[in-house]
């Protein structure tokens, strides 16, 4: 009886850090952002810790930054780029299964996903190993979002139908919902959109790649 009370006491001590493990700190040139991953999502979820704790993000670029839309950073060839070098093609050689969870998860303003290759290469649309994007968007029209659904809604088969709560984030917030039921989104940006802001407002090439480099400079699972 009394290694079972210890045994529980041990996993109710246990609970709180686990809770906590699913919450990554991105330290980057430009300020802080700090990501809430969701239990919805176990696989990416999963990688992207396992990756973190590896120290895997840590020095690489926001290689792909697009005004009112996102920016996408986890290409591993960008952590020793050139100035001017064009990135995007970087992998870790496998792909993650898709897990789109309509409407709990979807592309508001501050929303983490996986990036992709498209469709034409890749129909069952799984997830990139390692580039993320963190959305930032921007706000829609009624009209607008009723076409954008309907664009959606055959996209996907009808499986990424726009809820009320969807459509007035969107609304009010902003966000990408062109993308919603096609690429998975794992986590939300909990504090730092300020910085995300200041991210996809910078000046960048003609493919999208910042001029001044903006790093992340370390990545860490906040326990």
């Amino acid at each position: 009886m009394k290694a079972i009370t210890l045994l529980i006491l041990s996993f109710l001590c246990n609970m709180p850090l686990m809770a906590q493990q699913r919450e990554v700190l991105l330290e980057t040139t430009a300020g802080n952002i700090r990501i809430a991953l969701y239990d919805d999502t176990p696989i990416h979820r999963d990688n992207f810790l396992k990756l973190v704790g590896e120290h895997f993000y840590d020095s690489l670029l926001f290689h792909r930054v697009i005004k009112n839309f996102m920016i996408q950073a986890g290409d591993p060839d960008s952590r020793h780029a050139e100035p001017g070098v064009t990135l995007g093609e970087g992998d870790l050689g496998y792909t993650l299964e898709p897990e789109f969870h309509i409407p709990a998860c979807f592309h508001r303003r501050g929303a983490v996903a996986m990036a992709r290759e498209g469709d034409d290469v890749n129909p069952a649309r799984r997830s990139s190993a390692c580039q993320f994007y963190i959305v930032y968007g921007k706000t829609f029209s009624t009209k607008e979002l009723q076409t954008i659904a309907e664009k959606v809604d055959s996209a996907t088969n009808g499986q990424a139908k726009m809820s009320p709560e969807m459509f007035w984030a969107y609304r009010r917030e902003g966000g990408s919902p062109h993308l919603d039921g096609q690429y998975t989104v794992f986590g939300e940006v909990k504090e730092g959109m300020d910085v995300v802001e200041r991210i996809q407002k910078v000046f960048t090439d003609d493919y999208d790649r910042p001029v001044d480099d903006i790093r992340i400079i370390r990545a860490t699972v906040l326990k």
